[in-house]
């Protein structure tokens, strides 16, 4: 879950210079027309026709007071693409809802749910005797294994006790619970969730999926890093952040969560745009673009009508030819696996945990200040009487002092470290939002947006973001 240079390079590369989110090492561009020619005809495995299933309706963003008409239309879009998704997938993806019961079960356990629907079916310890020591969400189904002989090896009791639920209620699926991952972290950073809701909104992106992201990612933690050195709140290699601290006319300490936000939202906005839609977006932060681009191909090939309908279908084509030869087909799904196919339905399942935890735990405000010289972490203690963990807890990059031209965080606003350069409190600038709207409604083909006439309109959004003087329109613009 990184975004590294296969997955950037592709779809970013023509549009460098407005997110700065691209390697400049990176050395492979998409060519989507060379990937037609090379990608054979497909034809589709199962039927694609599924029976739509009930969906949470979008919630409306609720714009700061005072904001502009604009601001109110490109929140207005987003929310109308993020419903948009939820129907797909409620139609091709029903069991997507499973996902919120992964990410709060704690670590150590096998959660079973219905493919159907994505309902709670049981939860079995990793270890132990599961005739005795399930949870049954669903009563009724209490007696299922009672006299059965289970496998020893954990693989081989989930695919049993899969086989049983399956007599039962039909298809299943069942994945190892995460909740020890997002537990802590959410306790200690929780607080602030309303805070970066805001921010992700002011980039056009739905909180509840740009911090389901998070929640996914890293579980809040800002200092989070990954086996392959990805790190921090949206999991990116530190290349890519250093680009962005070559490009930024400010320090950026990417272990701060509210730091971090801007540019993860900034990013996800803008593959939103190039997909229209959230799914193969968030999907691409995960498998890359070369990936994904052969999926929504192969999707479009087995007759899907747009976007997202194509990459769902080609997704599942993806999986059901890796399950009859990975060798023989690999050149239609590259290294599209399992995982990647799941990551897009666990962001939009775990969505509900986000509302649920941004309702239930108090919300606190958090103030950016950019301090204008170096600041010891000492002096603002003293200056604010908070201990060294709290100043901690809204800055975790701050081991010793803020770097000159960095911000620093905290629960009000103190003139002495700086002008407050905290814009989610405030509505956006009528020209930033005007802006920002134009680029949501951008209206270009895949293929058109990879190719060099679109550099153009690409760069020309970039130098009017930066010319809004906006602290939004410069982490477009970097």
């Amino acid at each position: 879950m990184r975004m590294g240079p296969q997955s950037t390079a592709g779809v970013m590369r023509g549009f460098a210079t407005l997110a700065g989110l691209v390697l400049a090492v990176s050395t492979f561009q998409t060519d989507f027309p060379a990937i037609r020619a090379q990608a054979p005809p497909v034809r589709a495995i199962v039927p694609a026709d599924a029976e739509p299933a009930p969906s949470r309706a979008a919630a409306p963003a609720a714009a700061e007071p005072g904001a502009s008409a604009a601001e109110i239309a490109f929140r207005a879009r987003a929310r109308a693409r993020l419903a948009a998704d939820v129907d797909a997938l409620a139609t091709f993806r029903p069991s997507y809802p499973f996902w919120e019961h992964i990410f709060t079960t704690p670590d150590g356990n096998v959660a079973f749910g219905s493919r159907t629907d994505g309902r709670l079916l049981a939860t079995f310890p990793s270890r132990g005797d599961w005739r005795r020591n399930g949870v049954w969400a669903e009563p009724s189904l209490a007696d299922t294994l009672s006299g059965r002989r289970l496998p020893r090896r954990l693989s081989d009791r989930r695919r049993a006790v899969e086989e049983a639920l399956e007599r039962q209620v039909g298809p299943v699926l069942h994945n190892a619970t995460r909740g020890t991952f997002v537990a802590p972290h959410a306790a200690r950073y929780g607080n602030f969730l309303s805070e970066w809701a805001a921010i992700y909104e002011r980039f056009g992106v739905p909180a509840e999926i740009g911090l389901a992201q998070a929640m996914v990612e890293s579980g809040f933690n800002g200092r989070a890093r990954s086996s392959a050195r990805a790190l921090g709140l949206c999991q990116w290699l530190p290349r890519n952040w250093n680009y962005l601290k070559r490009r930024s006319p400010h320090v950026i300490e990417g272990y701060n969560q509210t730091t971090q936000v801007p540019y993860c939202a900034a990013y996800l906005t803008i593959l939103a745009t190039l997909y229209d839609s959230f799914i193969p977006a968030l999907s691409e932060h995960h498998a890359g673009g070369v990936n994904v681009g052969r999926t929504v191909i192969n999707g479009e090939r087995l007759g899907a009508a747009d976007t997202r309908e194509q990459y769902l279908r080609g997704s599942d084509f993806a999986r059901k030819l890796r399950e009859i030869s990975i060798r023989r087909y690999r050149t239609l799904f590259r290294t599209y696996g399992f995982r990647s196919a799941l990551y897009a339905e666990m962001i939009f399942g775990n969505t509900a945990n986000i509302e649920r935890m941004m309702t239930d735990m108090p919300q606190s405000k958090v103030f950016a200040m950019r301090v204008p010289r170096r600041t010891p972490i000492a002096r603002v203690m003293q200056r604010t009487g908070l201990s060294r963990d709290e100043v901690r807890r809204y800055n975790p990059a701050l081991m010793r002092q803020v770097p000159a031209r960095a911000n620093l965080y905290l629960p009000e606003y103190i003139e002495d470290f700086g002008p407050d350069v905290s814009f989610w409190h405030r509505p956006a600038s009528p020209d930033y939002a005007a802006l920002l709207d134009e680029f949501i409604r951008l209206d270009g083909s895949i293929e058109e947006w990879h190719g060099n006439a679109f550099r153009a309109t690409l760069e020309d959004f970039r130098r009017r973001f930066s010319d809004t003087g906006t602290e939004e329109g410069a982490v477009m613009a970097t």
